[in-house]
């Protein structure tokens, strides 16, 4: 498959189409019923401007990043080399929901903005997740090319705040 470049109103024409089809969904809601924390498993790894979803049993590296209601990510800066499999294990270590998105700078502004007029949306891509509070998530990420890139929470007014971060791909 191409490279994956979503503009805000085709996102949003698509989840909305999605939504009309699935049925109502809320977002960034886990079952509170739910025992176990979230973990991502991609069922189809399409390349992205910022790498692809990564083989879970060819992770090189474990990063972990603590999301805080100060609205900080902690690191808030990641360095990996190219071609490096990396598992992310996210804690929400605040009282409110948070989600980490990774992308270039552009989409995720674009994701942020489309969040505030959609704060409904229901997201499954395997380059994000959604956290409860005292939670973990994970998933896998395969940085196949090198620039520069971020991550955030995009429930509204996180990103707004500075709940961004920085990924070095050398």
């Amino acid at each position: 498959m191409g490279e994956k470049a979503f503009t805000a109103s085709a996102l949003a024409a698509f989840l909305l189409s999605t939504a009309f089809w699935s049925g109502a969904v809320p977002a960034h809601g886990g079952d509170p019923h739910e025992e176990k924390d979230a973990v991502r498993t991609p069922v189809e790894a399409e390349q992205m401007v910022f790498g692809i979803a990564g083989d879970p049993k060819r992770v090189t590296r474990t990063i972990e990043i603590d999301m805080r209601d100060t609205m900080r990510f902690v690191p808030a800066q990641i360095d990996v080399k190219r071609g490096e499999t990396v598992r992310f294990v996210i804690r929400n270590s605040g009282a409110v929901l948070h989600e980490l998105v990774l992308g270039d700078m552009t989409d995720l502004e674009q994701h942020a903005a489309l969040m505030k007029r959609f704060p409904g949306m229901v997201h499954a891509e395997p380059y994000m997740v959604h956290v409860e509070p005292g939670r973990n998530g994970e998933f896998v990420w395969q940085f196949n090319r090198a620039g520069e890139f971020h991550y955030g929470c995009l429930v509204p007014g996180h990103f707004e705040a500075g709940m961004i971060g920085r990924i070095r791909v050398d």
